[in-house]
């Protein structure tokens, strides 16, 4: 399996399915925030909120995914998928809006993305995520999680593997949000930095839990 964050929420997951390669986009944004649009043909498109066009880009997506942007359990050419509701927000959606959660099963790992999440985790939705593996979490803040929160969220579900999301980089025309540092000093993990990350099941973290950076 091969993993890319291309910016803001947006991760592109290459991965084999029995004898089939398989393409997941997830919140593709457009081209007013600075940078380069996802542009690639999948199979899957997981939007995990429409109101906000950093994330809902669909049509940048070549091919014709199936898409996902709801709630719900959806099984796509042997990738489950299991879409949780919760909010952009810690006002119950009152600011921002609704939020939908993804749990990824793929190739025996289970990816969960939190789309913008913008509220620590209840046990409802914590017994959906136990047994993640990887974790794409928001840490930048304002519109999302900020640093001191996701960790309390990365505590909530005990990932192996924590890859932040959602965060200030070069280029990207969003103010007020924080850069990846501030989450690394929070969270006191050394970091690994790639630029996509190449991974198997047997490759996870047994023991210690990872951070790894993706570079855009």
């Amino acid at each position: 399996m091969i993993i890319s964050w291309l910016g803001q929420s947006c991760f592109k997951i290459q991965s084999k399915v029995g004898i089939d390669n398989i393409t997941i986009a997830i919140d593709p944004f457009t081209k007013k925030y600075g940078l380069k649009v996802p542009n690639f043909d999948a199979d899957i498109c997981a939007i995990s909120h429409t109101q906000h066009d950093d994330h809902n880009n669909v049509e940048a997506i070549k091919g014709s995914p199936f898409v996902i942007n709801a709630p719900g359990e959806y099984d796509v050419k042997g990738v489950f998928v299991n879409g949780i509701a919760s909010f952009h927000d810690d006002k119950n959606g009152e600011e921002f809006g609704e939020n939908t959660i993804f749990r990824i099963e793929v190739e025996g790992i289970t990816i969960t993305h939190l789309g913008d999440l913008g509220h620590l985790l209840h046990s409802k939705e914590l017994e959906i995520l136990s047994g993640t593996d990887i974790l794409l979490v928001p840490v930048g803040g304002k519109y999302t999680l900020d640093a001191k929160n996701a960790v309390k969220v990365i505590n909530q579900i005990e990932p192996r593997m924590i890859i932040p999301m959602h965060y200030k980089i070069d280029g990207l025309k969003i103010d007020d949000i924080s850069g990846v540092d501030k989450f690394v000093r929070e969270i006191g993990l050394k970091p690994t930095e790639e630029l996509k990350l190449k991974i198997t099941k047997k490759d996870l973290p047994q023991d210690d839990m990872e951070l790894v950076i993706l570079q855009v």
